[in-house]
């Protein structure tokens, strides 16, 4: 193989190592198949076009047909010729997917499943960079350009992750990078010549030169530069080693500092609750007996892709906060709370949750600030993990009544004219103008849509349901009818907004389980969202169109009681106008159901055992697999043993048995019957003797003849026992078996192995005797021998198949054809 096939062959390993940051953005290993794919076509239509001379633009045309022929073969769809050749329709397509990768993009949370368009991007920038770093580091003989596209690889999880990533993938991608540096500078030095010392000594190619000390003491001088700099400049320390040491694991929702309280509400409610583990983010204390949702965030402005938040604007926190946009509390009926909340350091927000109406907050910082018109506790440079803070609140308390009462907004108003306004989708309006025909007033109006969002109707819990908010996304879920609080929020806020009322999606903890001592413990299972309809007088009045059924700690209210539950008797128990009583049978934080688990049970239906984790089992499977492990060699050995069991033969009194040694002879007979299975029995009673003698460290020499290795085990192990002469009989009988045209009989061959097996045994170490009985080393050698063979026949297969191949490819080769 000539330097330059060689250096084009590290050049595809060294990107397929350079590709493992890729690992921390997909949840599954497709992408690793469909890249690596890509990297070995770029990398053979290389060493193709330098076979046959071509140039450098030679080499690149055909490193770029390769990469999209294998687009097309993978990603066409079926719209090239023979499915290799792209065609129009192949590149029209490929523009689907990179807007599909767009959109996958905007709504996926990290780790991703295997979607098609990310795939493609994955499989589209793996061959690209393999491109590149082929043609820099082969074709331009450049190796260190070719650190810059393999650098953009590891580019990308450092931007999805806005916290600390694993040092892991850039390891590789660094042993990658190196590889390739390491073969150019050994094929330059081949191409040279040989080095010397300066003795004149001749250095080896792999060898360090002189110049390898001077080398490493300038890499630790750079090393020490490179870590000092980010301390001695202050802009650097905090992005730096400031940060060292705090990252909270990879794909977690949450974590960093967005910044301007700005985070993808939709993506952290999505990733949290498909997480496969329960989390505790928020424990809380609070002085209502009733209390409600807690808020962290609102999604108030529209586009043609869905809700989004805007940044939050307001004053620093502090004693005196200004009541909510909207909200009379001079009007309404109101109690006053405190609560004392404590978040963990899994979950990390520039938003902190709070109840509706905070009247004041301590504990926090000048970083902190208060949005009255959102109602949210944002900053924009701090986050929320590890906090812990006081505030004052007023729970408004609402009635049907008094919400039908309310007046209409004109559109003269400020609230009105902002959240109002939606994109047009046709469908959702004949829908909403349906359901609200005959309704004179908007509370009524909101409740027709509200009442809508019913089992009745076919809606069900899906979490598993795709996520999105865009008028499309809303259109699917209201035909499916299946998803979970994302689509419920924005589907009911979507068309309360068509509708011409003011509404907006709210994200926050739901009430979760009974306190314990007090305290609330609310994990990633109660996170939540719903929405929030503006009614003049009141402020925003929160309808969650969620199924209570699915939700882990719901709370349904007068206003907005469960649509699914069953109606009242007349005389019965009638719902509080509180918005955290639990009117029904679930008590208190309503139905205990995981919204992960749709199939779940519910609080009040017995539950027979809790569901272990995943790690649990994973433990489990590979203790057992251990175990099995450890304990196969022993149970091998049972096997052969059993399976080696001399059985007597029968006698006949016609006298098959014929004396050989007058002297004895109740030790050594011949046998006149069935003189191959005593061959057979006499050679399974020596293989025995021999295993025991492996098995508890005796030496074996395969080239000594039977009755030699007899008296050496004798003059060894068995001096002076009982046992000599039976061993004796096994060595006479192996002899016999081999040489002798007829064997010894094989009724005493059995009690002969198991003595000389004791007396062995008795004269070894408690190591040796252990280790023979767990992990015989008969049986381990005998499976390193099976391998070695398996191994040897393989290769003389393989080397076989491949000489017929290229006797067949032989004519075929591109040169011959040229001539």
């Amino acid at each position: 193989m000539n330097a330059r096939r060689h250096l084009g062959l590290v050049a595809g390993g060294a990107t397929l190592l350079a590709s493992a940051p890729i690992s921390a953005i997909f949840s599954g290993w497709t992408w690793l198949f469909e890249g690596g794919l890509m990297i070995a076509l770029v990398c053979g239509a290389a060493l193709g076009a330098r076979s046959l001379r071509g140039r450098l633009w030679a080499q690149l045309l055909a490193m770029l047909a390769a990469l999209l022929v294998g687009l097309t073969w993978l990603y066409g769809d079926g719209t090239g010729i023979l499915g290799l050749l792209p065609t129009p329709d192949t590149f029209a397509h490929f523009g689907q997917l990179f807007a599909l990768a767009g959109e996958e993009v905007q709504k996926s949370y990290v780790p991703v499943p295997d979607l098609e368009g990310l795939l493609f991007i994955s499989a589209l920038g793996m061959g690209s960079v393999a491109v590149l770093v082929d043609l820099c580091a082969v074709g331009l003989r450049r190796p260190a350009l070719a650190g810059l596209p393999m650098l953009a690889i590891y580019s990308v999880p450092v931007a999805v992750y806005l916290d600390s990533i694993s040092p892991i993938p850039f390891v590789i991608g660094a042993i990658g990078f190196l590889w390739l540096l390491v073969s150019d500078n050994v094929d330059r030095v081949r191409r040279f010549g040989r080095r010397f010392t300066g003795e004149g000594r001749g250095v080896d190619v792999w060898e360090p030169s002189p110049l390898a000390a001077a080398g490493r003491r300038l890499a630790v001088v750079g090393v020490l530069i490179a870590v000092a700099l980010p301390l001695a400049v202050p802009a650097m320390s905090a992005g730096f080693l400031g940060e060292l040491g705090t990252g909270q694991g990879l794909g977690q929702a949450g974590k960093g500092n967005r910044g301007s309280g700005r985070v993808d509400l939709f993506a952290e409610l999505s990733g949290r609750l498909k997480q496969a583990g329960v989390q505790d983010m928020v424990k809380v204390t609070t002085s209502d007996p009733n209390p409600f949702y807690m808020r962290f965030g609102v999604a108030d402005a529209v586009s043609g892709d869905g809700f989004t938040s805007q940044v939050p604007v307001g004053q620093p926190v502090g004693d005196d906060l200004p009541d909510p946009v909207g909200l009379d509390l001079g009007a309404v009926k109101s109690t006053r709370a405190s609560a004392r909340v404590e978040i963990t350091k899994d979950f990390r927000m520039p938003l902190l949750p709070v109840y509706a109406a905070p009247k004041s907050i301590r504990g926090l910082d000048a970083a902190w600030g208060y949005d009255p018109s959102r109602q949210l506790v944002y900053s924009e440079r701090a986050d929320s993990a590890n906090r812990s803070y006081e505030f004052d609140y007023v729970r408004a308390e609402f009635s049907p009544d008094r919400l039908r009462g309310a007046p209409s907004l004109d559109d003269t108003d400020a609230v009105h004219r902002t959240y109002r306004s939606v994109p047009a989708v046709p469908q959702v309006k004949e829908l909403v103008d349906r359901l609200i025909e005959g309704k004179d007033n908007d509370y009524d109006r909101v409740r027709a849509l509200y009442d809508y969002f019913s089992a009745k109707n076919g809606f069900a819990y899906d979490v598993a349901t795709p996520a999105g908010t865009s008028g499309q996304a809303i259109v699917d879920f209201l035909d499916g009818k299946r998803g979970f609080c994302e689509q419920y929020a924005a589907a009911l806020a979507w068309m309360v907004r068509t509708a011409e009322i003011p509404a907006r999606v709210a994200f926050g903890f739901t009430l979760g389980g009974a306190p314990s001592n007090g305290v609330r413990t609310l994990t990633n299972r109660n996170l939540h969202a719903w929405t929030e309809v503006y009614f003049p007088g009141f402020g925003w009045v929160p309808f969650d169109a969620t199924p209570s059924t699915y939700v882990l700690g719901s709370v349904p209210t007068a206003w907005a009681p469960n649509v699914d539950a069953p109606e009242e008797t007349p005389g019965g128990p009638q719902p509080s106008l509180s918005p955290g009583s639990t009117a029904g049978p679930n008590g208190e934080g309503g139905p205990d159901r995981d919204p992960t688990d749709p199939d779940a049970g519910a609080a009040g239906i017995p539950v027979l055992e809790e569901k272990l984790p995943t790690w649990f089992w994973w433990a489990v499977g590979g203790g057992v697999v251990l175990v099995a492990l450890l304990v196969a060699p022993a149970l091998r050995r049972m096997s052969l043993r059993r399976r080696r069991g001399v059985r007597t033969a029968p006698a006949r009194a016609d006298g098959d048995l014929a004396q050989v040694r007058p002297a004895a002879p109740d030790l050594v007979m011949t046998v006149s019957g069935d003189a191959d299975g005593a061959r057979r029995q006499a050679h399974a009673a020596w293989d025995e003797l021999i295993d025991t003698m492996v098995d508890y460290r005796l030496v074996v020499d395969p080239a000594e003849t039977p009755r030699a290795t007899v008296e050496r085990l004798i003059g060894t192990s068995l001096p002076g026992s009982d046992a000599a002469e039976q061993a004796r009989l096994l060595g006479m009988a192996e002899e016999r078996a081999r040489y002798a045209p007829v064997p010894l009989a094989a009724e005493r061959l059995t009690a002969a192995v198991r003595s000389v097996r004791r007396a062995i045994a008795a004269e070894a170490g408690r190591r040796v005797r252990l280790g023979a009985v767990l992990m015989p080393p008969s049986v381990l050698l005998r499976w390193r021998n099976a391998g070695y063979a398996a191994l040897t026949a393989m290769s003389a297969r393989t080397a076989a198949v491949s000489g017929a191949v290229m006797r067949v490819l032989r004519p075929l080769r591109p040169r011959r054809l040229l001539r």
